[in-house]
């Protein structure tokens, strides 16, 4: 490039110029921009074509694609099998006019006739010279031809007739034969009589024309000008060829500068329209090994919920050590993707039917497959579908009774007592065995400290947590788990198909780590899975469609959010899945609860009355509910940390206490009238509470 120079009394153009200060007088001769002895970067970035092609690298990849081709094989052989005597027929019946075509073609080519026009014209022209020397040449091959005619009918009814005397069985079957293919050449040329046994629907092949039509028409000021320009003022260029990648094609693109890859994908519907695919075909993405402009823009074949899922690696064989990377499901281009569950509280949500459930339940058998791995599955649906894991749980509960929820209640508040055990034991090991203040898999192994992996499923969760008795103190146990339980070694998974600030506490959904977001129907409940800003951000759960079975935006695991399709395991092969389980788990010592038929012991939980008494004076008649939120932090900073006042009032009303304008001073000392609590009130719910209780 070469240097610019600009007058400093001048007004600068476009290009970049040196600034010069105020205070300095202006300079006569022109400031340098572009410094010619500046060096070049260090790195030089190069991307090599790999040398096997996909299918060839991997086991799965290969069996994909040696079972869709015998597939593809072997319907083709039922297919045509099944129509050989229809076949045979109509061949036979047209043998007649193949038999005509090939006498005269053999005639044709016998008397040299395609080489006539040629005689003809030198005729016309009077050529004695040229006539004479085609006259020969035809001569020569008139007689080579007859010859080999001659000879070929000699040899062939020679065959014939040694066939008749010694095979006439034989016989038959070239006579048939010749009949076949003398009617093969007596079919019409626009009507065959074997078709193909597979109508192909011909794709069209992605060209670079064809990515700057759909990339125009998404209506992006910047893209369509650059365009028009030709690309290269504004950055925008092809960086590589335009490839095979899996089942459909991938287009690597720098974006004219301003321009990101989730202004794409925003428009996802338009590219898709541009291209001339389905949506499911389409998926624009970001490099993560590039700048931030670089588009990848892969092209399926198919819509990702058509494609033949690869059967999950787990499902016959393997063991899980949940401190590592575990498969899960596949992406768009059918690579496998995988998931670490420790270390991480997970919430799921979408829409009813979308196959929630489904994964909520094939996480719970990843940590199943993990012979340490403690497992508490609930589900509020009621309906039965974590029964498959009951072999494995050490607690399990199915039904929204008040019963199942007390049963619930009992069980989390076993987890809540071990993770104030855990966080004993983490903090009186020596800093050489737990450097990191965390379950390691190293203490995970150890089983005189009893820090295995615990994991917890809760499908349906807002029932638990709307529960007018118990929801205060269930919601602040899961709570609890969710901002804890990670580094004790405790998986909290969540599940819900109403996405909302009740079903989904701000404590839960802020904190977890892992975020899977099926179907859903605004942008509220996809931010609220996802984290502030994602729809902004275009990764959107609502562009998937009633089709779109258990596919997922993940996030958490990774830089960027993905599209994931988990792995499609039902209850028989979960069944399968669970009975592997439960023999490594036998051999490592690791049955319990539920899975010897024993329930979760009555453990004294949360009493909100009495640390509500705690909280007002003897002296005050009545306090503020904000207030007496922020005197329960105080008394109980893990329990009460994130507490408000409707939270105060919503964990007293099943005992009958309404709140109530209450008159007090404020901080700055101005009275103010506001919601709040008698203290009257209170004892009197207390009272009844213990009379309850005893009379049981």
């Amino acid at each position: 490039m070469t240097d610019t120079f600009v007058p400093a009394t001048t007004e600068p153009p476009d290009t970049p110029v040196l600034a010069v200060p105020e205070a300095a007088e202006t300079p006569s001769t022109p400031v340098p921009v572009d410094n010619p002895n500046l060096p070049k970067p260090g790195v030089v970035k190069e991307k090599r074509r790999p040398i096997l092609p996909a299918w060839l690298k991997g086991r799965t990849e290969f069996a994909a694609a040696a079972k869709h081709t015998s597939a593809r094989a072997g319907y083709a052989s039922l297919y045509h099998g099944l129509r050989l005597p229809w076949y045979s027929l109509q061949l036979t019946a047209m043998s007649p006019r193949g038999a005509c075509r090939f006498v005269a073609s053999t005639n044709r080519w016998l008397w040299d006739r395609e080489a006539a026009p040629l005689r003809d014209y030198a005729v016309r022209k009077e050529d004695v010279d040229d006539y004479l020397h085609l006259a020969r040449l035809r001569g020569n091959r008139v007689r080579l031809r007859g010859l080999v005619t001659v000879v070929a009918m000699i040899f062939g009814l020679g065959f014939a007739l040694f066939l008749y005397v010694i095979a006439p069985e034989f016989l038959w079957v070239f006579a048939a034969g010749g009949v076949l293919t003398l009617g093969y050449f007596g079919q019409q040329p626009d009507a065959p009589v074997i078709g193909p046994a597979v109508m192909r629907t011909e794709l069209q092949k992605l060209t670079g024309t064809i990515v700057l039509r759909a990339l125009d028409s998404i209506g992006n000021p910047k893209v369509s000008a650059a365009i028009k320009r030709g690309g290269d003022m504004d950055g925008m260029r092809f960086t590589s060829e335009i490839t095979r990648d899996g089942p459909g094609y991938r287009a690597d693109l720098d974006l004219p500068y301003g321009v990101t890859p989730d202004d794409v994908m925003e428009k996802r519907e338009q590219l898709a329209s541009g291209l001339r695919r389905k949506v499911g075909c389409v998926w624009p993405s970001g490099d993560e090994d590039e700048h931030e402009g670089r588009l990848v823009l892969w092209v399926g074949d198919k819509p990702m919920n058509e494609q033949s899922k690869p059967a999950w690696p787990l499902l016959k064989d393997g063991r899980v050590d949940l401190f590592k990377p575990v498969v899960f499901g596949n992406d768009q281009r059918m690579r496998w993707v995988e998931v670490t569950l420790m270390f991480a509280s997970i919430v799921i949500g979408a829409v009813p039917r979308m196959g929630k459930t489904f994964l909520l339940r094939l996480l719970m058998l990843i940590c199943a497959l993990d012979p340490r791995a403690v497992l508490l599955a609930f589900d509020l649906k009621g309906t039965g579908d974590f029964g498959a894991l009951e072999p494995v749980c050490h607690r399990y509960r199915a039904g929204e009774e008040d019963e199942d929820i007390e049963y619930i209640l009992h069980a989390l508040r076993e987890i809540k007592a071990e993770l104030r055990r855990r966080a004993k034991v983490i903090k009186s090991l020596p800093r050489s065995r737990c450097p990191e203040s965390k379950v390691t898999p190293a203490l995970a192994n150890d089983k005189s400290l009893g820090l295995h992996p615990i994991a917890i499923s809760i499908d349906e969760c807002q029932v638990l947590f709307e529960h007018d008795k118990y929801g205060a103190e269930l919601e602040s146990i899961c709570t609890d788990i969710t901002k804890r339980g990670p580094a004790l070694g405790i998986i909290g998974m969540y599940a819900t198909q109403r996405p909302d600030a009740k079903s989904l506490p701000t404590g839960i959904s802020a904190n977890a780590i892992l975020r899977f977001a099926l179907k859903v129907m605004g942008h509220t409940a996809n931010d609220l899975i996802l984290s502030t800003g994602a729809y902004k951000s275009g990764i959107r759960a609502t562009m998937f469609s009633r089709r779109d079975l258990g596919i997922c935006w993940m996030a958490g695991e990774g830089d960027e959010p993905r599209i994931v399709s988990s792995a499609f395991i039902d209850a028989p092969k979960a069944e399968l899945v669970v009975a592997r389980a439960r023999k490594m788990r036998e051999d490592y010592g690791n049955i319990t609860g539920h899975a010897l038929g024993e329930g979760p012991a009555k453990v004294a939980g949360l009493d909100v009355l009495g640390d509500v008494l705690k909280s007002i004076g003897v002296d005050e008649k009545a306090v503020w509910c904000e207030r007496i939120a922020a005197r329960l932090a105080d008394l109980r900073p893990d329990v009460y940390g994130e507490w408000k006042g409707e939270n105060v009032t919503t964990a007293l009303k099943p005992w009958g206490i309404k709140t109530g304008q209450v008159w007090g001073q404020t901080d700055e000392g101005e009275g103010a009238n506001r919601r709040g609590i008698q203290r009257a009130d209170i004892a009197a719910a207390i009272t009844r509470r213990d009379a309850d209780r005893s009379a049981a």
